[in-house]
């Protein structure tokens, strides 16, 4: 053996105790960061869930329905933690999951499925939903990503999706009458919205702001244009980011950018709404959660849906509820809260405090929802999009997947060919999945 090949061996040995050693220390903090345990006392189930419910408003929505669940079932208590920002708890819960200190119950999007599967972290629920009478009732479009290798592993807990709000003043000031339907339609309004309105040789209104960055952010954003266009990310449960659709929707990005009717966000920062409240853009893709955001700001907004290439497309998000293995006293205990989360009554009664789309068909249809909608009519733009939305690739390694396209996304607004982008994409994924 080499001396070089002697050091690389060393080194690898090295790093893998290093994140080893870190893990431990992470456990041991985790354990000692006050987080109740939960357990049987006085034969009372405490339960725990971990969550990242944002903004404080809509958590205080939650914990009075926790409350609820609570006093109607005095044998099982469940105590709502949150742990921090959804995009920054990832490490939280894997180093939990490592550390045998995890929750009973945990809140996160689909996208980590794959990866708590790997782990054994998870208990499949399929025996349990399939004899529920509340499977007929969620949405058919959340179906696929509960399920992953034919079990059903999570339950959904809300969900939306994202469309484009625009300013309808700033449209009448252009001239504009007739709401983008196609990408060509969408490409001339942001044209006809891009000005220079005091005459200095620069622009101070663009028709579109995109999101730069690498994260899932811009990835959940960017997917309902791939889908419109017939791409698929996975095909034979392997990656496959080089296609047709891809091409496309990158295609249609970067030709925003090239026209100069689309400015970058901030990094990694896509989805705030400075410019677009300031009337610097006229259009921005985000989802129903902006509602409550926007309406005490004193500005104009309406939203459309995601405009078409070949076909109307939309990306589910939102989160699920997953069901950690502990003891089947507990995982039985927890299932009795995922029934009362799936409930018409709790569906409903979060959509009106939070402004969720309820993932309970039941809720949707009933009076109490329907009055609600009269009030929140932009609404309905996102629950007809639920007709055509899909799920991101519920895959174990989906994170790479994201990551790897993310960077794609990233280097196509930058300048970079789509299909250059996206080879360097598969490449590195190719590495990852051969290894």
């Amino acid at each position: 053996m080499s001396e070089d090949s002697l050091h690389k061996i060393v080194r690898r040995k090295i790093q893998k105790g290093v994140i080893w050693f870190w893990v431990c220390i992470l456990s041991v903090c985790l354990l000692m960061s006050g987080c109740q345990l939960s357990g049987t006392k006085n034969g009372v189930i405490h339960l725990t869930m971990w969550h990242a419910l944002n903004p404080p408003p809509n958590r205080d929505v939650f914990q009075k329905l926790v409350d609820k669940f609570n006093q109607k079932h005095p044998d099982v208590q469940v105590e709502s933690l949150y742990i921090g920002q959804a995009d920054q708890i990832m490490p939280k819960i894997l180093t939990a999951v490592i550390g045998n200190a995890s929750p009973d119950i945990l809140w996160y999007d689909s996208s980590i499925t794959g990866r708590l599967v790997e782990l054994q972290a998870i208990q499949p629920l399929e025996d349990w939903l399939d004899r529920s009478t509340l499977k007929s009732e969620i949405d058919p479009a959340l179906f696929e990503g509960m399920v992953l290798d034919g079990h059903t592993w999570s339950i959904p807990f809300s969900t939306n999706n994202t469309g484009i709000f625009y300013r309808p003043s700033l449209f009448k000031a252009a001239g504009i009458t007739k709401l983008p339907q196609t990408w060509e339609e969408l490409r001339s309004v942001a044209r006809q919205l891009t000005l220079d309105k005091n005459g200095d040789g620069r622009k101070d209104q663009y028709g579109i702001v995109l999101p730069l960055g690498k994260g899932e952010w811009t990835v959940f954003t960017w997917l309902p244009f791939m889908f419109s266009a017939g791409g698929e990310l996975v095909e034979a449960n392997q990656p496959k980011l080089i296609n047709q659709g891809a091409i496309a929707a990158l295609d249609f990005w970067s030709n925003l950018i090239k026209d100069g009717s689309a400015i970058k966000s901030l990094p990694e920062r896509g989805y705030e709404q400075d410019d677009f409240i300031a009337g610097r853009v006229a259009m921005q893709v985000t989802g129903p959660w902006t509602l409550g955001f926007l309406a005490p700001m004193g500005i104009d907004f309406d939203v459309l849906p995601i405009p078409k290439n070949r076909r109307q497309a939309a990306v589910v998000g939102g989160e699920n509820l997953f069901v950690m293995k502990t003891t089947p006293a507990r995982q039985q205990a927890a299932l009795q809260f995922l029934e009362y989360v799936l409930s018409e009554e709790f569906q409903t009664e979060i959509a009106l405090g939070t402004g969720y789309l309820p993932v309970n068909l039941k809720s949707r249809q009933s009076q109490a929802y329907q009055n609600f909608l009269t009030k929140q009519p932009l609404l309905q733009v996102f629950l007809a999009q639920m007709n055509q939305a899909r799920s991101r690739p519920n895959i174990s390694g989906y994170n790479r997947i994201s990551d790897s396209l993310g960077r794609a996304i990233e280097a196509t607004l930058l300048g970079e060919s789509p299909q250059k982008a996206l080879q360097k994409a598969q490449e590195r994924l190719k590495l990852f999945w051969e290894d």
